[in-house]
């Protein structure tokens, strides 16, 4: 709430409206992402079509842009400025922003507070499957070796992951054996686990709640982590599971940079992201059970296609190996 704020504190007021009607039915970070892509769509629009501060751009301005004001938004994205920071875009993070808008403007013509949606007329840039990057047999050894005893760290950086090695194991090991998001794992909280049904309680993409089970290798690994975090010099109010080295809850940069960290020398040709974890678990997942509907449930996708998308290519690897297997002769 305080990051929306932040940015809503410097957009037009007709703003707060869209944010307080979309709160029952979106997550607290689809929000921030909302507050952050309307942050740059005004900016766009009060430097380049209405040359004037975006908290001064009324309802009867958003009524005069045109489809063409909003596909040249699209095509300023690819390279921008926004304070003394340079940004780019590629088509999804295009696609991402123009559903942003285009929920911003469906919420004003519902409410007739605008004439028009003209937003729904420009078409979502097309995007392109990308390879589908995980780690593959023993790059997996290779990673968690990587956390509990480096090999190409400097003496500073090992000094560091002494500090840090216990959780961070318990982060690589969560990824790895349950395939959460980035997003979840820093929302999880100590009382969300349940050690004797080896079962943990995550808020899913949207806000819906589901149980999850995980195997030992987990277990051990955030059983560790909780005796150590339990020395640690915390608030008690403080429930996060991870901790950072400032003792409050860990944040998703922090994650994403300490499996780059650990990736880099374990697998150092693939760019590997908690996200390419996730795509490591579903992956053994799907090989395992050979059921595309229980990876899509376990992955908590809402549509089996976008699953089918991302493990076509092992789908792909049974087909050629089912073919082997048929024999055309009953001969010895």
């Amino acid at each position: 709430m305080k990051k929306i704020g932040g940015y809503l504190q410097d957009l037009p007021e007709y703003c707060y409206d869209f944010f307080t009607g979309i709160e029952n039915n979106t997550s607290s970070l689809t929000r921030v992402n909302y507050a952050m892509d309307l942050s740059i769509f005004f900016d766009y629009f009060a430097k380049n079509i209405f040359k004037k501060p975006a908290i001064d751009i009324t309802l009867a301005d958003l009524d005069s842009i045109e489809a063409r004001h909003i596909e040249g938004f699209l095509s300023y994205l690819s390279f921008y400025e926004m304070g003394d920071k340079v940004y780019k875009n590629n088509e999804r993070g295009k696609a991402r922003k123009l559903a942003s808008v285009r929920s911003f403007f469906k919420y004003l013509f519902n409410h007739d507070m605008i004439e028009k949606n003209v937003a729904s007329k420009v078409p979502t840039p097309k995007l392109h499957n990308k390879e589908i990057i995980r780690l593959e047999g023993n790059e997996v050894d290779k990673i968690l070796d990587a956390v509990i005893e480096p090999k190409t760290f400097s003496e500073r950086q090992k000094k560091y992951n002494e500090n840090t090695k216990i959780r961070d194991n318990a982060i690589v090991t969560l990824f790895l054996g349950t395939g959460i998001r980035v997003s979840e794992l820093v929302g999880l909280n100590v009382e969300d686990f349940d050690f004797d049904q080896n079962a943990f309680k995550v808020t899913r993409k949207g806000g819906n709640q589901t149980i999850l089970y995980y195997p030992n290798e987990v277990k051990y690994a955030v059983e560790e982590w909780i005796a150590h975090r339990s020395t640690l010099p915390l608030d008690k109010d403080e429930h996060a599971l991870f901790i950072s080295l400032q003792n409050r809850r860990i944040c998703v940069r922090t994650v994403e940079n300490l499996v780059k960290k650990f990736a880099k020398e374990s697998t150092p040709l693939k760019k590997i992201s908690p996200h390419k974890l996730r795509s490591t678990f579903g992956t053994n997942l799907y090989r395992e059970t050979k059921d595309i509907y229980i990876v899509a449930d376990v992955l908590g996708h809402k549509d089996v296609n976008t699953t089918k998308r991302h493990y076509a290519a092992i789908s792909e690897d049974m087909r050629k190996n089912v073919a082997s297997k048929v024999k055309l002769s009953t001969e010895e």
